[in-house]
């Protein structure tokens, strides 16, 4: 069969979405959003180093409902990475194999990182 006869590999639009594909994707998307947002702290702590009128611009830039909302979702994104970091780590111990096993701790994931997520803000705000 000529190399360009064969049958590529199925990908994404020929699977159906299954919960480890789209946690395992999410983890990895929560991990970008992380790292692009380590620039606002990293601009929070230069403000905060930089003397009052500095942190005073910086206070009323985190304090626009726009800027809340973001930081609503890297709070989420902190937890879910960290929730399923913890998973990822009863795994690398050799626990939580079986099938029931993966779609409860994914589930508990989800759940895990939605309520310390609104617990976060419940206690910040």
């Amino acid at each position: 069969m000529p190399r360009g006869d064969r049958p590529l590999s199925p990908h994404l639009q020929v699977y159906r979405p299954q919960i480890t594909t789209v946690l395992s994707i999410s983890h990895r998307i929560a991990g970008v959003v992380l790292a692009a947002s380590s620039l606002l702290l990293v601009y929070w702590l230069v403000a905060l180093a930089s003397g009052p009128n500095a942190f005073a611009t910086a206070a009323g830039f985190f304090g626009h409902i726009v800027v809340q909302v973001g930081l609503a979702a890297v709070s989420l994104a902190f937890f879910y990475h960290l929730c399923n970091g913890i998973r990822h780590l009863a795994w690398d111990a050799g626990w939580g194999y079986e099938i029931r096993q993966v779609i409860a701790s994914g589930w508990t994931v989800i759940i895990a990182a939605l309520l310390l997520t609104a617990g976060f803000w419940l206690l910040l705000l």
